[in-house]
């Protein structure tokens, strides 16, 4: 397998985006691309220990920033990592493609170099959500669409499902819509039509589900619209980072608290790991031609170690080609049949 990587993509990048790599390739046979700015990827490959014949540059001399228009960079910076790397994609010269670049610009790019998948209407962006002491849930769509219609839903549940057996190994996933009630009669218009499509298809559908129902693990792909699920990812955010320093600050006054924190020490670090985004690798561009992985735009090496580890099985699983087989499925239910 060919991994692509956006050597230029993310807060951190190249140092971090190539530590990253190598240390991936630690653990993988497969080759992995760097697309950027040859002469600085060159630099900080030369800091590490690998086997050259897994790497590959490819230069790139132009860079899409997070300030960046994402239509008019996509369609202007033609050289740029981003647009270089998913044209390779494209052509078939890699099997997946891994940014931590402009979220809105790779979003467009995977429109419109790659394209939808037939009968997908809108590409939705996912994100691991964890749950404490079970792991993580999927969160879709995670801010790709602030508006949807119901089929739009049913479509994410149906991608997010898939995703998650083939790559997290979680068989026959349970699916939840978020909403303000559990009762079906809850909820706008919208999402009470997207409930009755769900019901009638062959996802493992639990129903409804609330906002704070969503921490505990009630279902493993958890449905909405962006505007939502980007909402509780940053108030989820806010208050884990909250939560922690408060716990910090309270293991720090006085003599017996630092003695109560040193004895908890490993609990504590085990808590906060639990809730750190860097150990569950990236977000998969869900319903675009191709295997397309958002990292963080803050990602650490780690982070890009195991987005690579991460996005393999999602490449090696043929994922986006059982979404598109079961995108006729979906216009059964669509059709009532």
């Amino acid at each position: 397998m060919r991994i692509i990587v956006d050597g230029m993509g993310g807060d951190n990048a190249p140092a971090e985006i190539v530590k990253g790599c190598v240390e991936a390739s630690k653990e993988i046979s497969d080759e992995i691309w760097i697309v950027g700015r040859e002469e600085e990827i060159l630099k900080e490959l030369k800091k590490y220990k690998f086997d050259q014949s897994q790497f590959k540059i490819i230069n790139a001399e132009e860079v899409i920033d997070n300030c960046d228009a994402p239509v008019k960079a996509v369609r202007t910076k033609k050289n740029s990592s981003m647009v270089v790397g998913l044209n390779l994609l494209k052509s078939g010269s890699g099997d997946l493609f891994i940014s931590g670049g402009n979220t809105g610009a790779l979003m467009a790019g995977g429109l419109f170099i790659l394209g939808r998948i037939p009968g997908i209407d809108r590409p939705a962006i996912t994100s691991p959500y964890p749950i404490m002491g079970k792991g993580m849930s999927l969160l879709v769509d995670a801010g790709a669409n602030a508006e949807c219609k119901p089929n739009n839903l049913l479509e994410f549940g149906i991608m997010g499902s898939i995703y998650m057996e083939k790559v997290f190994g979680v068989e026959r996933p349970a699916v939840g819509l978020v909403n303000i009630g559990a009762e079906e009669s809850k909820g706008t218009t919208v999402i009470k039509a997207a409930h009755q499509m769900m019901k009638k298809s062959s996802l493992n559908f639990v129903g409804n589900v609330e906002a704070r129902e969503v921490p505990y693990g009630v279902c493993d792909v958890i449905v909405c619209d962006g505007f939502v699920g980007n909402t509780i990812l940053k108030l989820t955010e806010g208050f884990a980072l909250n939560m922690f320093q408060f716990v910090k600050k309270k293991f720090t006054e006085g003599l017996k608290s630092k003695v109560g924190a040193m004895l908890l020490l490993d609990k504590i670090k085990a808590l906060k790991d639990e809730f750190d985004y860097s150990s569950y690798g990236g977000a998969p561009i869900l319903g675009v031609k191709g295997a397309v992985i958002k990292i963080h735009g803050s990602s650490n090496a780690t982070a890009v170690k195991n987005g690579i580890l991460r996005a393999i099985p999602y490449a090696s699983g043929h994922v986006v080609q059982i979404i598109e087989d079961a995108v006729l499925a979906l216009e059964e239910v669509e059709r009532g049949e």
